[in-house]
C-alpha cells in the first residue's frame, strides 16, 4: 500500500492540522471544482450527493468506460462485490470516472451503476485525476482510505478476493494473502473440484461412443453428433454425461481450460486445444507408462443451453454449468480474462496459469509444461532461430519484417496472422510494430508484398 505525501501534505495545508476535516479536504481537493462540491448519484441524472458525504469512509475511484469489454466484464464483478458490502453496512463507496465518448454512452453505462460518479460534463477533474493517479489502462480501481493511504491495484484486489478485500487495509490483505499461500500449499485436486454435494466431474465421452454403436437410426437422429444435451437419449433413454470421480484424475497432468461460448477468442482457441490435446493423449498412449493428461471445462457460459452447446465441442470433463467452484477457481487462480489455461501437476499443485501461452508457442510440446520443459524447449527454439532469416517478407504485410527476440526489440505480443500470444522470438516490423510468429511466417517476395492493401 502507498501512502500519497503530497496528498498528506495537501490535507494538513487545507485543513491546518485540524484531523477531523482529513477526510472531507482531501476527498473535495479530489472530487470538486471550483463550481461543484457535489457528485450523481445513481438514481437520476439530477440526483446530488454532497461531497462531505463522503467523510471517514473508504472510496474506490473507479475509472472506466462503455465502449471497453474488460471495464464491462469487470464492472458486473464489482457490482456484486459493492451491493454486498452496503448490504453488509461497510462505509465504503464508489466514484465512476468516466472515459466514455459521449454523454449519451456515459448515461448509459451509468445505469447499470449502483455509486456515484462525477458528472460528465466536468472533463477538468476527470483529466486531473487521471493525471494525478497515472491512470495508463482501464478499468482500473484506486482505494483512498480515510487515513491518508492510497491502494493502486483494486481491480486484481476485487478480482482475486472479492468482499473479503474489505477493508483495503495492509493487514487485510496480508491475511488473505497468508491463507492464500496456505491453501496453496495444501492444495489438491480434491480440494479444488470438489465440493460438499458433488466428487464428480461430468464426462460425455462413453455416452457419445455407446449413442453412436447403439443403431444406425440413432447415429443420422442422434444430437450427439451436433451438440451436447442434457435430455434423455430417444432411443436408449439414459442422459448424455456419466459421471467421474475426481479423485480419478490424481496422478494425471490437467488443463483447468476457463472459457465460455460468448467469447471471441475462446472460439479461437478452442479448436486449437482440441487438436492439441489429441495430440498429446495420443503421445502418451504410445509411450505407455501410465502417464495421462486430461481437461477440465471450467464454464463462465451465461446460461444452461449456451453450456451445452458449448461443451459438445470438447472431448473432455466438465464442471456442471453454474456450479459454486466455478466462481472459487476463478478467484482462487486470480483468472482475470478468459479463454485461461491453468495448468495441475500430477501431486495436485498447479505448474502454471499460462497454459494458452504455452499451447500458443510450443503446441503438444509444451506437455507436461513444467520449468524443465519449457527451459529444453527455450534452448531448441534458441538454436532453431539461428537458422531462420535474418529478415523477410511476409504476405500479410507490405514492410519488410526482421527477426527479433526479447533481448534486441522483442518481448511479448499478439501475433498479426494468428490473433493469439507470444513470446522470445518474432518477425517484427520495425517501422510499425506489425509482429507474427516465426512458424506463422509465409515469406513472399518483396513485389508480392508490396501490394498488401492492409497492415
Amino acid at each position: 500500500m502507498d501512502l500519497d505525501d503530497n496528498s498528506r501534505n495537501l490535507v494538513q495545508a487545507l485543513t491546518n492540522g485540524d484531523p477531523e476535516k482529513i477526510s472531507t479536504s482531501r476527498f473535495s481537493s479530489l472530487l470538486a471544482s471550483k463550481d461543484r462540491d457535489y457528485l450523481l448519484s445513481s438514481t437520476t441524472q439530477d440526483d446530488q450527493v454532497k461531497i462531505s458525504d463522503l467523510e471517514g469512509k473508504a472510496i474506490g475511484l473507479y475509472f472506466s468506460a462503455n465502449w471497453y469489454p474488460p471495464c464491462r466484464n469487470f464492472n458486473e464483478v464489482l457490482i456484486g462485490v459493492y451491493e454486498q458490502l452496503k448490504s453488509n453496512g461497510s462505509n465504503f463507496e464508489i466514484v465512476f470516472v468516466s472515459s466514455d465518448e459521449d454523454l449519451s454512452a456515459f448515461n448509459s453505462y451509468r445505469e447499470s451503476m449502483p455509486w456515484l460518479s462525477i458528472p460528465f460534463s466536468d472533463l477538468e477533474t476527470k483529466k486531473a485525476l487521471n493525471r494525478k493517479f497515472e491512470v495508463e489502462g482501464i478499468p482500473y480501481l484506486i482505494i483512498l482510505q480515510p487515513d491518508g493511504s492510497t491502494l493502486h491495484d483494486g481491480v486484481e484486489l476485487i478480482y482475486r478476493y472479492g468482499i473479503e478485500a474489505f477493508p483495503f487495509t495492509e493487514e487485510k490483505l496480508e491475511e488473505l494473502r497468508r491463507e492464500e499461500r496456505i491453501k496453496h500449499e495444501s492444495q489438491t485436486l480434491t480440494n479444488l473440484l470438489t465440493n460438499p454435494g458433488r466428487d464428480y466431474l461430468l464426462d460425455q465421452t462413453m455416452a457419445r461412443k455407446v449413442c453412436y454403436l447403439s443403431s444406425p437410426a440413432c447415429r443420422s437422429f442422434c444430437p450427439f453428433t451436433l451438440t451436447f444435451a442434457r435430455y434423455p437419449h430417444p432411443t436408449i433413454g439414459f442422459p448424455f454425461t456419466s459421471e467421474v470421480p475426481v479423485d480419478s484424475l490424481i496422478g494425471k497432468t490437467v488443463g483447468l481450460y476457463f472459457s465460455a461460448q460468448w467469447c471471441i477468442p475462446c472460439a479461437k482457441f478452442t479448436p486449437k486445444l482440441i487438436s492439441i490435446y489429441h495430440k498429446i493423449k495420443r503421445s502418451l498412449e504410445g509411450k505407455g507408462g501410465g502417464e495421462d493428461f486430461e481437461i477440465v471445462f471450467v464454464s463462465n457460459d451465461r446460461d444452461q443451453s449456451s453450456f451445452d452447446s458449448y461443451y459438445g465441442t470438447m472431448p473432455w470433463l466438465a464442471l456442471p454449468s453454474g456450479d459454486p467452484i466455478i466462481r472459487t477457481l476463478a478467484k482462487y487462480f486470480d483468472v482475470q480474462g478468459i479463454p485461461c489455461l491453468i495448468i495441475i501437476d500430477p501431486d495436485g499443485k498447479t505448474v502454471t496459469k499460462q497454459g494458452r501461452n504455452l499451447i500458443n508457442l510450443y503446441q503438444e510440446n509444451a506437455y507436461p509444461f513444467t520449468c524443465a520443459k519449457l527451459e529444453l524447449l527455450e534452448k531448441e527454439m534458441e538454436e532453431e532461430a539461428k537458422r531462420l532469416p535474418r529478415s523477410n517478407y511476409h504476405a500479410g504485410h507490405r514492410h519488410e519484417l526482421t527477426l527479433v527476440s526479447e533481448g534486441n526489440g522483442g518481448g511479448p505480443f499478439i501475433c498479426c496472422d494468428c490473433d493469439e500470444q507470444g513470446s522470445g522470438w518474432a518477425y517484427q516490423c520495425l517501422g510499425c510494430g506489425y509482429e507474427v510468429h516465426p512458424r506463422c511466417m509465409r515469406a513472399v517476395d518483396p513485389a508480392t508484398a508490396a501490394s498488401v492493401q492492409h497492415t
